[in-house]
């Protein structure tokens, strides 16, 4: 499947490797852009949004296999639906997938702080901790969830992923492993039902926002069927 690059995915990714290519260059850019916790002292508003344009610095297979998905399945949204809609859905998907990934890290921050007094807490959320002094372990947990950023433009890529595997559910895709055809719809199914395991396994040491991707399906499938009951708003 090969498709020359439409205005918004050209643009996207003009703008991805951009970022990621000042990251190196731009002191304390990587932290302003990337997506913190509410609660974190690092949180800025716009990281909402910035965060989608981010990727890790060490590991650059993160921003090619975005990208080249990107354009192998937003190329084809684009072309159905216009630049302006597609754009639209794809800020939905990853803004949406900051939020779910953040909700559900509230859930869990809360949970870790049934473990603290209220001065443990204090001691994390507002004076931080201290390089070389020994802490409790639910104490460093605590501050690491709080304080690790989220970043990449996974969520919105899933929600393209999806996006694509309803509206063209019977196209076939040629796996690289193992080397098969397989109908979209069934591709869709496969790795959203892949990320709902590992996000419920939380193995250690998983640094992959499962959540997030997870959040770009849900919100591309709730605005998808919004616009199927509305088609007027277009």
């Amino acid at each position: 499947m090969r498709m020359n690059l439409t205005p918004a995915v050209k643009n996207i990714i003009i703008i991805n490797v951009l970022i990621y290519l000042a990251c190196f260059v731009v002191p304390g850019l990587n932290d302003a852009l990337t997506g913190y916790y509410f609660a974190s002292p690092n949180f800025r508003p716009w990281q909402i949004v910035t965060h989608m344009f981010m990727h890790s610095m060490s590991d650059f297979t993160h921003i090619f296999f975005n990208m080249y998905a990107l354009y192998l399945f937003g190329t084809a949204l684009e072309n159905y639906w216009g630049t302006k809609k597609f754009v639209i859905y794809y800020l939905t998907c990853g803004v949406g997938a900051f939020f779910l990934h953040m909700g559900v890290g509230y859930f869990e921050i809360q949970k870790m702080m049934q473990s603290l007094t209220d001065k443990e807490i204090y001691q994390v959320m507002i004076t931080g901790l201290q390089e070389g002094k020994e802490y409790k372990v639910q104490m460093v947990e605590l501050y690491s969830a709080i304080n690790t950023g989220v970043v990449g433009a996974s969520g919105a890529v899933f929600g393209v992923l999806l996006g694509f595997g309803m509206l063209f559910p019977n196209t076939e895709l040629m796996l690289l492993f193992p080397p098969i055809p397989l109908k979209a719809k069934y591709f869709v199914m496969i790795y959203g039902a892949i990320e709902f395991y590992l996000a419920m396994r939380q193995t250690t040491g998983d640094n992959v926002a499962h959540y997030a991707h997870l959040g770009g399906m849900l919100f591309g499938y709730l605005l998808l069927k919004y616009w199927q009951k509305n088609p007027k708003v277009w």
